[in-house]
């Protein structure tokens, strides 16, 4: 599996398999909002685009980055929405990086959206889904394609792909260490929970990987369950 890390203004061609993190927290807000229930999470261009998908469905819970603001339901934060039961629920997210990336790589043939909460799923499904002969697509989604918490959950993953047995700590670390962690735990950016950063860096949380795909026009994020390789399950 041959592997390139870029960041969004870097996406020059519509790679095969393209695999968009970030990890403070976007798609660690997705995981959650899965977690708690929620059908799908459709990716929104933009706040307005949120608001109209909102107005048009008022069932739907549109969140967001920064402080609370009219017509969306919630922020962009793990460690608030944990508390919301969004059982059966369409959610509509709009960040600032990870929304983004995403979008970015909409015509893909796979896209997966990923942190460290899902990361060994992740990996699990690129094993499975990615042939030897592509070309695996991270996209860092933070800083301009410098954020070290997206580029460390990357990397690792795609070492996990790959079989090697490797050891999250170091890579935990470096995200630990990031300047998003650093905002976040300062109370630099708004809509943030006290327990964010270390729900960011709970390895491994949820057993699914997280597939985005086109649906009538709308990118549309669905959880896919990767059952265990059958060495594990025989243990």
């Amino acid at each position: 599996m041959k592997t390139r890390f870029v960041g969004i203004a870097g996406l020059v061609e519509v790679p095969s398999v393209a695999v968009v993190v970030d990890v403070m927290r976007a798609f660690t807000v997705a995981a959650w909002a899965f977690g708690q229930g929620a059908e799908r999470i459709v990716l929104a261009e933009s706040p307005e685009e949120a608001l109209a998908l909102k107005a048009r469905h008022p069932d739907w819970v549109a969140l967001k980055d920064g402080p609370p603001a009219p017509g969306f339901d919630t922020v962009n934060s793990p460690g608030l929405l944990r508390s919301v039961d969004l059982g059966g629920r369409t959610v509509v997210q709009k960040t600032t990086a990870g929304t983004v990336g995403a979008l970015a790589v909409k015509e893909a043939s796979l896209v997966l959206c990923a942190g460290f909460v899902v990361a060994e799923a992740t990996a699990r499904l690129l094993r499975t889904r990615a042939s030897g002969s592509d070309r695996v697509t991270f996209v860092v989604t933070g800083e301009g394609g410098q954020a070290d918490e997206d580029l460390a959950c990357a990397q690792y993953i795609a070492l996990r792909a790959a079989g090697a047995g490797t050891d999250a700590a170091a890579y935990l670390r470096r995200a630990e260490c990031s300047r998003a962690a650093a905002e976040l735990a300062q109370g630099v950016r708004q809509g943030v929970h006290p327990d964010d950063v270390a729900l960011c860096l709970e390895l491994d949380r949820f057993p699914f990987a997280m597939v985005a795909a086109l649906e009538d026009s709308l990118m549309v994020l669905r959880p896919c369950a990767v059952p265990p390789p059958a060495d594990e399950l025989s243990i």
